[in-house]
């Protein structure tokens, strides 16, 4: 080997200052356990003897492959692991789980036995020793050479918290998994680490790590594998002989190409897994968002529809207590023939207007179970709009108002059934001429508008005030007019309309000043299959 550097110099130092161009990069702790877990991975696939020295942060997750590699067996290999002293005695150290693997069944290690006591040992760092900030994997074999070293710069610690994961001793990738490191304490945690498969620095790392200052510990005997004998944890002097005597017994020859090569797929291999499981929470978080969504609009639509039959509940009483109040009054003895027919009349209206908001209401059910839009019927306006306008004739005559329409019979057809369509004309018909004033006018007409067919209802009505114009398609709201002895009607005419052209794909909207009438302006869209015209 090379000669030694100066004494308990930082590993990460000292590989930078024999390859200045060696690459650095700044990564997290789960990244840096995925780099040692590729590498020691290779060993037990492979099972090749090496040399290990390892330092790595603490808790089990971060120990399982070395366990798993210190257990194969007829794999003649020596490994030692330095540790910090605070990490003494804790209960998920190595050694205490190969000596009685019995103990925690649920342990990443549990099943591993049968380890030679020689196969690992622990090296105990002074706590001035330059590598107390640093992790690392140093891999001697005969034709593998490799080390991953790890610093932990200050400024990457995390500030003094409360006793956490991290401060009982959980791993941090242990402590990251469980949540106990938030994304801008992870980001603290971060690790300047560099790599090299070269046997002259890694030579040279390992002289390095030959000067580390290490404490002189009592022989505290450790319980073997091999039937109760104890064993004292190795001197760092000890140490070294050792494994320069095993380097030494070594006929080091350059990495096999095949080897690199298992290495750099199973660190692609890795990274797919990582992609895999990030994609997996990627689709989990759309997943929950989609659900969030979906809970806000079945929230929302339970809320509606304990507010409409509520509003239901009140609309149907309302009509129900003026009669009951006029049927009293009807009894009254000394109750005279005008009077008496004014509350029969009363008792009538209020009895049609039951009926009405029955009538809607059941048209609003059946609306929720509409056809979609592939049953769509292609129908004509020409042959529907006529129709309608004719039956309202009588109505508007009597009521002194001139009723027209205007519908081209070359229009072309509309996508729509024609019970909605008539539904539609119905509605908007009986608001034009219920206000609209004697000597009116209302009109109806028909155009082609793009990909749509406009259908124009106009009157020259009361009107609206402005503030009424948003809430006209609301449920149950009627527009209050002084000028009208009365508002009749169930409030649910334009929100029929409305929903009738949203489940065909329609749309409406209005335009209204007081004492100028109102314009409705529906539009439907075109059938995108027209029928063929009729033979010349």
């Amino acid at each position: 080997m090379s000669p030694s550097p100066a004494p308990d110099q930082s590993l990460y130092e000292l590989a930078l200052a024999t390859d200045p161009a060696l690459p650095l990069l700044q990564v997290s702790p789960t990244t840096l356990k995925a780099a040692f877990s590729a590498v020691l991975e290779l060993l037990i696939d492979r099972e090749l003897p090496a040399i290990v020295w390892a330092k790595l942060p603490r808790g089990a997750v971060w120990q399982t492959e070395l366990a798993q590699y210190s257990a194969l067996a007829g794999v003649a290999k020596a490994l030692y692991v330095f540790k910090n002293p605070r990490e003494e005695g804790t209960d998920d150290t190595l050694v205490s789980a190969i000596a009685d693997p019995a103990a925690d069944p649920d342990s990443l290690l549990a099943g591993v036995a049968e380890t030679p006591p020689a196969a690992w040992q622990e090296l105990l760092l002074a706590p001035e020793s330059q590598l107390r900030r640093e992790y690392f994997l140093l891999v001697w074999a005969e034709n593998f050479q490799g080390c991953i070293l790890a610093h932990r710069p200050r400024s990457a610690q995390p500030a003094k918290a409360p006793v956490n994961a991290i401060e009982a001793g959980v791993g941090l990738a242990e402590a990251m998994a469980a949540g106990a490191i938030g994304d801008s304490q992870e980001r603290r945690q971060h690790l300047l680490v560099l790599s090299s498969f070269d046997a002259g620095l890694i030579a040279q790392v390992i002289g390095g790590l030959a000067h580390a200052e290490t404490m002189t510990v009592p022989t505290s005997s450790i319980a073997s594998a091999s039937g109760g004998e104890t064993q004292p944890k190795l001197a760092l002097a000890d140490a070294v002989t050792q494994w320069q005597k095993l380097t030494g017994e070594m006929a080091i020859t350059p990495s096999n190409p095949a080897t690199l090569g298992q290495l750099f797929m199973k660190q692609v291999q890795r990274q797919e897994e990582v992609w895999q499981r990030n994609a997996a929470y990627r689709r989990q978080a759309d997943l929950v968002e989609i659900l969030q969504i979906q809970k806000e609009e079945l929230s929302n639509a339970l809320r509606a529809k304990a507010d409409f039959i509520n509003t239901v509940g009140q609309e149907l009483r309302t009509p129900l207590t003026t009669i009951k109040t006029a049927l009293t009054l009807l009894n009254s003895p000394s109750l005279k023939p005008p009077q008496r027919q004014r509350y029969m009349e009363l008792i009538e209206k209020e009895c049609d207007r039951q009926s009405s908001l029955i009538t809607s209401l059941l048209d609003l059910v059946q609306l929720d179970q509409a056809v979609s839009p592939t049953a769509l019927e292609s129908i004509r306006m020409a042959d529907i709009v006529p129709g309608v306008v004719s039956t309202y004739q009588p109505l508007a005559e009597e009521k002194g108002v001139r009723l027209a329409y205007t519908v081209p019979e070359d229009l072309p057809s509309i996508a729509c059934m024609a019970n909605w369509l008539k539904q539609i004309v119905i509605n908007l018909l009986h608001n034009g001429i219920k206000f609209t004033p004697t000597g009116g006018n209302v009109w109806v007409r028909a155009k082609k508008q793009g990909s749509y067919v406009n259908l124009e209802v106009r009157d020259t009505g009361i009107g609206m005030a402005p503030n009424d114009l948003p809430k006209i398609f609301d449920r149950f709201y009627r527009v209050r007019q002084a000028s009208l002895e009365e508002t009749s009607g169930a409030g649910l005419g334009l929100t029929i309309v409305q929903q009738l052209l949203v489940h065909c794909g329609g749309s409406i909207s209005v335009k209204s000043k007081p004492g100028e009438g109102s314009t409705f302006t529906v539009l439907l869209p075109i059938h995108p299959k027209q029928p063929l015209p009729p033979p010349g």
